[in-house]
Order: C-alpha cells, then structure tokens, then sequence
C-alpha cells in the first residue's frame, strides 16, 4: 500500500499542509514513501529496530547526514502524529542516533560586490529596469525568491516603502526597503513593465513575453548579471542576496529580532546563523584595519610590520563565510 492509499499518512499529511509549506508537505510525502518502500509495510507499523535498519541503508548507500537528518524529521513528527492522535503509545523515532549535521555559515556577498552586481543591471531598456529593480529588492529586502517572483503589483507601496509578501506557511509580513530600491521599482513600473506587459498579468515582474517570471528566469538574470559584474556566476543566486541583506542589517547596528521578522523566520536561532558571519566579518576588518591585528608569526619576525605579504595571508576570502 502506497502512502497516497494509507490513511494514517494521508492524515497526517493533510494537518501538515495547514501550518507548512507546500515543498515540505511534498518532501515528507517522498520520505514516507521511501520508508514504507523500505519495509515493505505502512509507515504506522514501524518499530524502533525498523527504523534503525532503514538509517543503516541510508548511511550505507552514501547518503549525506543532511538527507538522513531530514528523513528522520519526518518520521518523529509522523510518529508524534500517532501518539496525539492515540493511534500509538511510543514514538519508535524518537531515540535514533543521529548523524551530526555541521553548521554551515551562510555566503554573502560583501557590501562593494553587492554594489557592482546592482550597477550591472544599469540600463534603460525594460529589461534592465526589470532587472535593476529585481535584485535591489532582493538585496534590499532580503526576499526568497519565491516571495519575489510571487508579489503582485498592489503588494509595493513606494511612497511608504514598503514590500507585502507572502512567505512560507502562507504567512504575510511587511518589510521595508531603502530609497534605492524604491526608485527602481518606480522606474521598472513608469518605463519598463509596461512594454513587457502584453497579457495584462496581475504579477509585478514579467518576462519577455509578459508572462510571470519564474524562479527559473530570476536564477538566470543573477547570474548573467553577476558576469557582466566580474563576480563568479556560479556563486551568485537570489538566496546569496538574502544572506546579504541579513549580514550587512546586523553589521550595521540592526537587532537580531528585526532581522528575523524581515526575514519572516519562524525560529530565532535560524537568524542567529547570521550573527556568526558578522563576528567573521568584524574579525577580518579587525586584521585589515588594526595595527595590533597585523600580528607576525615567529617565521616573519624579519618582515615589516605593514608588510602586504603578512596582511594578505591574515585576510579572509572576500565574501567568504556561509549556510547557503
């Protein structure tokens, strides 16, 4: 019996979908029906020793702990499930001994980079002031993409500016953004979006055939423009330009509750990633700037104090740092 015929699952599925996003709905379905391939039964009749024969392959098949993190989240909270529904007593999930997951900081683009990847977009034609405007909102209001590709034209007030979007769980939130990226929006809607607009879409950024860009197209705007810019095409992506948004608001003095609302993160400790990166940050401004940060290994006591050969090997890969 598939997961699509099992009651238990499909309950279960369908209390999810209320307080979580569509993707995550959808890949706890994948990893349900993996588990019930596995043993050959419904995912309801599962016992501890079951569970840790299917860790066991996982593991044995080279999965990452990531993978294997993130299919034993969905067991736990299947089985939790059960437990408050009385269909089971214990929760056969909860003891498994799990892979450590390394903590990844989060990429960003330094300040200068973000700079030159917005003056890449410079231009009149529509498609630069669709461009331009796209990545100052996804830098200067630390958008998913999603959230970007899905605002519609009533969803941006530039006399107040303000972005409403709709985020993950279908949870609304309201983020500012910056005068910049104001008058962008208000260049693409007076100049740009019109010519681009020829089947009358409620969704504010179109493609060239007026239709609703996609994920798919914002990925490959980044990337061209981040060509044009000199910056490592591969490298930058719209997630890249939310990471940035959220260091560079902490650097510059933010509170880490503020970020996590304009981020629209359901967890503060998500946020906190971010902090790390600016401690990086600090300390790499710190070895540039501060004559006692110029520090000189023993090897090095014959070089001057200013030496740019002990600088450089002080210095941390610009934009380096982070969960991506």
């Amino acid at each position: 019996m598939g997961v699509e015929t099992d009651p238990h699952v499909e309950g279960f599925l369908a209390l999810l979908a209320t307080r979580r996003a569509t993707r995550t709905v959808e890949a706890y379905r994948r990893d349900l029906a993996q588990l019930s391939t596995f043993l050959g039964k419904p995912p309801a009749e599962a016992t501890t020793e079951d569970l840790e024969r299917y860790l066991a392959e996982l593991r044995a098949a080279g999965r990452s702990p990531a993978t294997i993190a993130r299919r034993a989240a969905a067991m736990r909270a299947f089985f939790r499930h059960q437990q408050l529904l009385d269909d089971r007593k214990d929760n056969p999930a909860a003891e498994l001994d799990l892979p450590r997951r390394r903590q990844k900081l989060p990429r960003t683009l330094s300040p200068g980079e973000a700079e030159r990847l917005i003056d890449a977009a410079a231009g009149t034609q529509p498609r630069d002031l669709r461009d331009r405007a796209l990545i100052e909102l996804l830098y200067g209001a630390g958008l998913r993409v999603s959230e970007a590709v899905g605002l519609e034209k009533g969803g941006i007030s530039l006399d107040e500016r303000l972005v409403r979007c709709v985020g993950k769980g279908d949870k609304e939130r309201i983020v500012p953004i910056g005068r910049q990226a104001a008058e962008a929006l208000r260049r693409y809607l007076a100049r740009g979006r019109p010519q681009l607009d020829r089947r009358h879409r409620p969704e504010l950024f179109l493609n060239a055939q007026g239709g609703p860009l996609t994920r798919a197209g914002a990925f490959l705007i980044l990337r061209r423009r981040a060509e044009k810019a000199g910056l490592e095409p591969a490298r930058v992506h719209p997630h890249l330009l939310r990471h940035s948004f959220a260091t560079h608001l902490l650097e510059g003095g933010a509170d880490l509750r503020s970020v996590q609302e304009m981020l629209g993160h359901a967890d503060l400790s998500t946020t906190e990633l971010y902090t790390h990166v600016s401690d990086r940050r600090r300390r790499e401004l710190y070895y540039q700037a501060h004559p006692h940060g110029r520090r000189r290994r023993p090897a090095d006591d014959n070089a001057q104090p200013h030496s740019p050969s002990v600088l450089r090997r002080r210095r941390l890969p610009d934009g380096e740092g982070g969960p991506g």
